[in-house]
């Protein structure tokens, strides 16, 4: 099933994408798409349902993020070791975990906002995966039964706030509008290897990222297992996977965000995003 969330900000109603693509929507049958509704059982009372009988969304509303109530937002740096290279970092020997603020998510077409003082807004594809029942030092070999479905994320980055500011990563991960997910959440049933996805991400019209998730350092079954010894999971946190090669900071010269820029990236299978970037703004 693809799950989405439409309407405006703060508004959204649960939805329901058909084999044909158009929006159905949901709010009769769940009230939400939250953490509730992402329980097996609940899962698969929505699949029974048949799409061609919910009511045909009409227009083109704006999509939300396709779920809501997420605790946790967890990102895993330096995941592809072709992009570790092209920033000159080390391949690391195990996944580099840092959050990112539960405040920076939004729909997938929202803008993105540059941040105040910001020099190095920079993109990053990623796969994420949504947990679905609570996950707590859980084996490799179970950790895929933990998880709900998979979204597209866009973990934009400011480099001077992560990386060249004093503390942690954290600061450059966080900002408003940086954490773009949706369009839909797919659910895993409809992923038959999270391993085998190609990633693509564009800026202006011109290529930027190509990658697929079979070059991951750490797969998702590894990220899940090795993040529920030192946090407990619950139902709707997100873990972002890492990016594959072709960030702004490995351009020469380094190349960075600016207004009216505009972003357009994918997940084979999980939708694509279309972003404007716009000046900070209160």
């Amino acid at each position: 099933m693809k799950l989405v969330r439409y309407g405006k900000p703060g508004k959204e109603k649960p939805g329901l994408v058909d084999a044909a693509g158009k929006l159905r929507d949901l709010s009769k049958a769940v009230p939400e798409i939250g953490p509730a509704q992402l329980a097996p059982a609940v899962l698969a009372r929505i699949a029974k349902l048949n799409p061609e009988k919910l009511p045909l969304v009409r227009g083109n509303p704006r999509l939300g993020p396709p779920l809501t109530g997420t605790s946790k937002f967890i990102g895993v740096g330096l995941n592809y070791s072709d992009h570790a290279a092209e920033i000159n970092a080390p391949v690391p020997t195990e996944p580099v975990v840092f959050m990112k603020a539960i405040s920076s998510i939004q729909g997938p077409n929202d803008d993105v906002m540059l941040p105040q003082g910001s020099k190095e807004t920079d993109w990053e594809v990623e796969l994420g995966i949504v947990i679905g029942t609570r996950a707590r030092y859980v084996s490799l070999k179970d950790a895929l039964s933990h998880v709900a479905g998979y979204v597209l994320v866009n973990d934009v980055s400011e480099r001077h706030f992560q990386l060249r500011s004093s503390g942690t990563w954290d600061k450059g991960k966080g900002c408003d509008t940086f954490g773009p997910i949706g369009p839909w959440l797919v659910t895993a049933d409809e992923v038959a290897n999270p391993q085998r996805l190609d990633l693509w991400l564009d800026v202006n019209g011109e290529k930027r990222q190509r990658g697929n998730t079979r070059t991951m350092i750490f797969g998702c079954a590894k990220l899940v297992s090795y993040i529920s010894k030192y946090v407990t999971l619950l139902p709707g946190d997100i873990i972002t996977t890492g990016t594959p090669p072709g960030v702004g900071a490995g351009m020469k010269p380094p190349t960075y965000l600016k207004a009216g820029d505009v972003l357009t990236l994918g997940v084979a299978g999980l939708g694509e995003q279309h972003a404007k970037v716009v000046r900070f703004s209160r």
